[in-house]
């Protein structure tokens, strides 16, 4: 008898996977409305972040004339707001999801990884107010330090939401559709610090946050609750969603 499993067909070839493989992230991309607004708003907080990363030492070297040397020492505010965002988000996201099924007769949803997006798009532009503002007054240099930890811990708590979102939603085509987010992302990534120094230039510190914050606020927060509300039904429409 030849039996065999999905995995195991004659005709899967390895060059037919890879070429499958390839193909599906951009498919889902074009495709999928779940995926292209997370990987929309994915794409902008990773700008963002890299934007941030690019623009801090003229920070610390002109404004606060800060020697090469002790001005680096202040992306640890960075990373500690990374590090912070990621050890709460992680224990409170499965207590949330754990709750909400259990409310849900035992039955588990995508959707009960959605209110820890909430906090996250309040706390990326308040981070960006905040670093801002405090940098264009010139305040003791603990201030934008706090500003650059609150928006990075909001950056990797809704990276956390979104990556778990698409994961549960996509089940078995789930590393498919975090690559689609990982093509706008990077790209974001590449862009963003190209714009930054003429951005600042025009703007400053001040009013060039605050332009990033407030359109942050305009991706960030209807998302979460968009995904709440019609999360099911998109899902529910596509052949590659889980169920």
């Amino acid at each position: 008898m030849n039996l065999h499993t999905e995995f195991e067909s004659p005709d899967r070839t390895l060059v037919a996977t890879i070429k499958t493989a390839m193909q599906r992230p951009f498919r889902l991309l074009a495709t999928q409305p779940i995926v292209q607004v997370l990987a929309i708003y994915m794409a902008y907080l990773y700008g963002l972040t890299y934007l941030m990363l690019s623009t801090f030492p003229l920070l610390w070297t002109e404004r606060y004339r800060m020697s090469v040397g002790v001005g680096s020492l202040n992306f640890l505010s960075m990373g500690i707001g990374l590090f912070l965002g990621t050890q709460i988000t992680a224990p409170i996201n499965d207590l949330l999801y754990r709750r909400l099924k259990k409310k849900n007769n035992g039955v588990g949803r995508p959707e009960f990884r959605v209110p820890l997006m909430v906090p996250a798009s309040l706390l990326v532009p308040i981070g960006l107010f905040w670093y801002g503002w405090s940098a264009q007054a010139k305040l003791h240099w603990i201030m934008p330090n706090i500003g650059a930890a609150i928006f990075c811990s909001g950056v990797i708590i809704g990276f956390q939401c979104i990556q778990t979102y698409l994961v549960d939603s996509y089940t078995r085509f789930a590393a498919s559709a975090v690559a689609a987010a990982t093509v706008l992302r990077s790209l974001a990534g590449f862009g963003f610090p190209l714009f930054a120094p003429a951005m600042y230039q025009a703007l400053d510190f001040s009013w060039g946050n605050s332009l990033l914050g407030f359109v942050a606020l305009v991706l960030g927060i209807p998302a979460p609750f968009m995904l709440w509300l019609y999360g099911a039904k998109l899902r529910g429409r596509s052949r590659y969603a889980a169920g």
